[in-house]
């Protein structure tokens, strides 16, 4: 513009060209600067003072010259092994020339070509500019010389930030851009060495947010909803006060379900089939499970899903109005084949022979006396004897021994901890709280639940729990689960387990039959001479009387 005002240092002194050649002193160096810097700081531009000794590149550098290149003639200058952008004359400079003191002596002095030396790099096909510098000050510089979108430009460090992060950060940007990164000098010391890629397809994994499966309006077609992650509708059998409730589970609905792995294989847990009842028993107003018994493991496909049942029999006036459970399921989309029973039971109206409420207090925590059990390694012994427990299930906070009981705490993880309050008691949470028994035993086996007895809920919606675990003398677990306040959340009678296999795993969910702990086989004998037969009677035998 005809009224701009540029300001340059000459000799000592700032002076104001106008409009050409001409020009006129403002004022003394010092003063000068300040004004500038504070019209550009009105301007909104960014201003920062350098912090050197010296006004280098400058007339004001002019005294020392004749010392600097004494100094520098007296040193060995030898000529570089790579071509080198000179900031002096902004292109690529001779050997001879940066192997000579008087250039050194003119570098000093003379204005530095940064821009003409990025432009010059370019020219010469370089599309990746690595900064090697405290901060990435040039690296924001360089980008103002060149086209939009026409290079790479890397700070190798960053103000503020951790070194090791910026230089491996700086090294995947260089190696994603077609780089050479010397990767047996970057990993050395590591132990890192190369292996052979798998000949099969990459597994891939999906990291965005699954979509809630809907039910959409399940009342058009005859059914009633339930608000319940793992269950759908309900069906009211009209003419045997029954009930069926109905749900699908799979590992895209339900992800948190891939975390319980047992001998490799993934099923429900057994704390899930205890939700699955204690819910359908809510429904029909029976709150107590009085017994489930474990017949086969629901195991989960890797693909597709299964269709669960919950069935509740009508009440038994002739048994204290007890009903009947059991839990089922088939393979979706295999609608003509048999549906497979994986645990039945009783349910009650209240617990047999109790008072009013819950006889346990966990306020006092820990309990007094109680010796901490360590845990940070909890996970890995566990994987050791057959249980591959994910972060879901993963629970396990501390554990105590007191006498030949355990204290536990136990906790949902972070992410899960909204979804706690839709069930009544979280399978992944009530699962971990068998875990410090599993911890502690000395059992080599794995053991997955077989049998419960008396359980009852009494508030809903816990995302971290207390838990004490008594083991009785038929080995059987007793469970109190508290809330982090000590008042009570469930509590369970008894609860066996019992060892399983992989064959059993493996097995499970093809037939009726298939992965039942137990199961009756039929050996056939060779026959004999009825002469040789001695037949005694059993009242005698078994001193039991008649059967």
């Amino acid at each position: 513009a005809e009224d701009e005002v540029v300001p340059y240092l000459s000799g000592g002194v700032v002076v104001a060209a106008v409009n050409g050649p001409s020009s006129v002193v403002v004022s003394g160096v010092e003063e000068a600067v300040l004004a500038v810097a504070a019209r550009f700081e009105g301007e909104g531009r960014r201003v920062s003072r350098l912090r050197v000794s010296h006004a280098f590149h400058s007339p004001l550098m002019e005294p020392m010259l004749d010392d600097f290149r004494a100094v520098v003639t007296g040193l060995s200058l030898g000529t570089p092994r790579i071509p080198v952008v000179s900031n002096l004359t902004g292109a690529v400079a001779s050997p001879e020339d940066i192997a000579s003191a008087e250039y050194w002596v003119r570098h000093v002095r003379e204005a530095v070509r940064f821009s003409d030396g990025i432009r010059a790099l370019r020219a010469e096909g370089v599309t990746r500019f690595l900064e090697l510098g405290p901060d990435g000050v040039l690296s924001a510089m360089a980008a103002e010389s060149l086209p939009d979108g026409e290079a790479v430009l890397v700070p190798l460090l960053r103000k503020g930030r951790s070194e090791e992060a910026a230089v491996v950060d700086a090294v995947a940007r260089v190696h994603t851009d077609g780089g050479r990164v010397d990767w047996a000098a970057y990993f050395t010391g590591t132990g890192a060495r190369r292996v052979d890629l798998p000949t099969y397809a990459f597994q891939h994994r999906r990291y965005w947010v699954n979509a809630t499966t809907g039910t959409g309006d399940l009342s058009a077609s005859g059914v009633q909803p339930l608000a319940h992650p793992l269950l759908g509708a309900v069906v009211r059998l009209p003419e045997s006060d029954g009930v069926v409730l109905t749900g699908r589970l799979s590992l895209a609905t339900h992800p948190w379900l891939a975390d319980h792995a047992v001998r490799g294989v993934v099923l429900v847990p057994g704390s899930g089939l205890v939700e699955l009842v204690v819910r359908a028993g809510d429904e029909v107003g029976h709150a107590v499970l009085e017994e489930l018994a474990l017949a086969a493991p629901l195991v989960l496909p890797q693909h597709g899903a299964v269709q669960i049942q919950v069935v509740v029999g009508p009440e038994d006036p002739e048994d204290d109005g007890r009903r009947t459970v059991a839990v089922y399921s088939r393979a979706e989309g295999e609608e003509e084949a048999a549906w497979l029973r994986h645990a039945s039971g009783f349910l009650a109206t209240a617990p047999r022979g109790a008072g009013a409420g819950p006889a346990f207090d966990l306020s006092v925590w820990p309990p007094e006396g109680a010796e901490p059990v360590r845990v940070d390694d909890a996970y890995e012994t566990l994987r050791t004897h057959g249980y591959g427990y994910g972060p879901a299930f993963q629970g396990l906070r501390a554990v105590w021994r007191a006498g030949q009981d355990l204290y536990a705490e136990v906790a949902l993880p972070e992410g899960m901890r909204d979804e706690a309050a839709r069930f009544g008691l979280h399978p992944a949470l009530l699962d971990a709280a068998m875990h410090a028994a599993i911890l502690v035993g000395d059992a080599e086996e794995t053991v997955i639940p077989f049998a419960w007895n008396d359980v009852t809920l009494h508030a809903v919606g816990a995302s971290a729990v207390r838990v004490r675990l008594e083991r009785t003398d038929s080995g059987g677990l007793v469970l109190e689960v508290a809330d982090p306040a000590g008042r009570p959340v469930l509590s369970v009678g008894s609860m066996v387990g019992r060892p399983v296999s992989a064959e059993q795993l493996g097995s499970a969910g093809g037939s009726q039959d298939a992965g039942a702990l137990y199961g009756v086989e039929w050996s056939v004998l060779a026959s004999v001479d009825s002469a040789e037969v001695m037949w005694a009677d059993w009242d005698v035998v078994s001193g039991v009387g008649s059967v």
